[in-house]
């Protein structure tokens, strides 16, 4: 992975982190600072950390704390392990199964599954979000868990639009009715070959595809 300069390695039926402009958007997002603070966020919650990437970044980013969190025991498991060999096991706690951590964050990222669809086996999870249930739990739950003045990063793929699956309308209308707001996003186009490729099926939808960290705060 360059944004960290090390490798990360997945472990059987865990997502692997291939799409690395999603991790590049968290590695160069300017951090948030608190009101009142003169410097950046002390305590970071990564939702649903699969191999520890996004974890691993952050705390690689200067966090004091880093709360990984993961709904599969293998994720658990996996993240750990790459955290240990990473020397940042000291600065991130791996808890659950669960979404969200006790406790309230300066700053929650989540990079949910792209696809609000079924899965058809274990590894598929990562890439497929029955109904958005963990990109709903995310939103509904992301207010209660922030500290003031801070942010919660929404790492998601617009593909699901291309493809008919959400539109950009309901995404915000969740934003707005779990009471945040879009302070900024941060945009970028997919690097992978598939993108590129015009055999490919969905070669129009990946060729339009772009993946944005949004910034939501409390209104």
């Amino acid at each position: 992975m360059p944004a960290l300069g090390a490798r990360v390695h997945p472990h059987y039926g865990v997502f692997s982190p291939v799409r690395g402009e999603y991790v590049d958007l968290v590695a160069r997002t300017p951090l948030p600072v608190p009101a009142g603070r003169a410097a950046g966020p002390r305590i970071a919650f990564d939702l649903g950390t699969g191999t520890g990437v996004l974890a691993a970044v952050l705390a690689r980013r200067g966090l004091g704390r880093v709360v990984a969190t993961d709904d599969s025991p293998r994720a658990l498991a996996c993240a750990r392990d790459n955290l240990h060999r990473l020397n940042l096991a000291a600065r991130v706690d791996v808890v659950g199964p669960g979404l969200f951590p006790e406790g309230r964050a300066d700053l929650v990222v989540c990079n949910p599954p792209w696809i609000p669809a079924r899965p058809s086996s274990v590894r598929d999870r990562g890439v497929y979000d029955p109904g958005g249930a963990m990109l709903r739990g995310f939103l509904g739950g992301l207010a209660a868990h922030l500290e003031p003045g801070g942010e919660g990063w929404l790492v998601l793929s617009d593909l699901a639009e291309h493809l008919g699956l959400r539109t950009r309308a309901d995404l915000l209308a969740v934003i707005e009715a779990a009471g945040l707001r879009v302070a900024g996003r941060i945009d970028t186009r997919p690097r992978h070959a598939r993108a590129a490729d015009t055999g490919d099926p969905l070669h129009a939808a990946r060729a339009a595809e772009i993946t944005s960290l949004w910034r939501l705060r409390i209104d």
